[in-house]
């Protein structure tokens, strides 16, 4: 590992190709780039997700931490790391201050390995507006998150007036699991399916996100009750789907771990459903790089929006002052305290 204080974009690429030279026949074979958006205090958590995606799929990431976007004087610390703490592949972790932190992507751009997708993820709030940061404006696809926005549920609206082709939302791959045995539960039985529901917390954008993805592959009203948690505190509490055959299919979560299928074609079973730690599902999207029209397709059936999948995929940067933005919310916040 080799750490660069109050360095420069040239330094730390000269630092990753002496790594490169030290790791030898390592560095083969990267799929993608990924780039990670975090601040300091999620730094920890986004590099376990990032390691345990790494070792599925080889890349080479690039931490971006922004910090003290007000600071006098721009600032650039930086970490390279060929293996070690953050997976096999080649690791770049950059803490910016100042001014630099604005214009991130003036170091993130000669790092990107040539040839290769990037992927850009945001472990934290997402901007409500993607082309507002040129680290999601230059990215083949782009992860958020809407379980951090401060309201999940009406995130997914903003998600969708945000959407293009290539977007993709943690909240959505959360729901795998679920459509996994849900879609297996229908294979075995014949009928069209006529109507039901999805019980669950309908603050949470997963639970939104799965009821619209059962209407919109099914073509029909599903609905979304309201259920109580159950242990685990999970999204998703369980499904009814009614059949044009009388036929009713459940699936009822047990616990934690594991959910009970009532109505197949076969004796009522169980399935393991275990909540997924971060890094799983990371790696899950980055196994995809192309674009996620069923994600499309169920945010537009989540948020009631149209035609989200035939937009198109290119974004155009709009430039977005960070430091007038926090001085924007700093304003907002101390008028609210005024009322208050």
């Amino acid at each position: 590992m080799t750490t660069l204080w109050d360095t420069t974009g040239t330094a730390v690429v000269k630092a990753l190709a002496a790594e490169r030279r030290a790791g030898g026949a390592v560095m083969s074979g990267l799929a993608l780039t990924l780039v990670v958006v975090v601040e300091e205090k999620q730094v920890a958590e986004a590099e376990e997700a990032a390691r345990i995606a790494a070792s599925v799929v080889p890349c080479r990431m690039l931490m971006v931490v922004r910090r003290q976007v007000d600071a006098p004087v721009p600032r650039l610390d930086a970490e390279v790391l060929i293996g070690g703490r953050l997976g096999p592949g080649e690791s770049i972790v950059m803490r910016m201050y100042g001014r630099l932190a604005a214009h991130a992507e003036s170091v993130v751009l000669p790092l990107l390995a040539p040839d290769a997708p990037v992927v850009t993820w945001w472990h934290g709030p997402p901007p409500d507006v993607i082309a507002h940061d040129p680290l999601g404006v230059f990215a083949d696809r782009r992860i958020t998150d809407s379980a951090w926005m401060p309201d999940p549920g009406a995130a997914l609206a903003v998600r969708a007036a945000d959407f293009l082709p290539g977007d993709t939302d943690l909240a959505w791959t959360r729901t795998t699991g679920w459509r996994a045995a849900l879609a297996a539960a229908l294979d075995s039985v014949e009928g069209t399916v006529t109507g039901g529901c999805v019980q669950g917390d309908p603050g949470t954008p997963t639970a939104k996100l799965l009821a619209g993805w059962l209407s919109a592959r099914l073509g029909c009203d599903i609905d979304l009750e309201p259920a109580e948690k159950v242990p685990g505190n999970t999204a998703v509490s369980g499904a009814r789907l009614d059949l044009d055959t009388d036929r009713v299919i459940i699936l009822q979560r047990i616990d934690a771990r594991t959910v009970s299928v009532h109505g197949g074609a076969g004796p009522d079973t169980v399935v393991q459903l275990p909540k997924r730690n971060l890094g799983d599902l990371l790696g899950e999207e980055l196994r995809r790089l192309d674009a996620d029209q069923p994600y499309g397709e169920a945010l537009a059936a989540a948020t009631g929006a149209s035609g989200l999948t035939d937009r198109s995929g290119r974004r155009r940067h709009v430039w977005l002052d960070p430091a007038d933005q926090i001085t924007a919310d700093q304003n907002s916040a101390e008028q609210n305290a005024a009322r208050a």
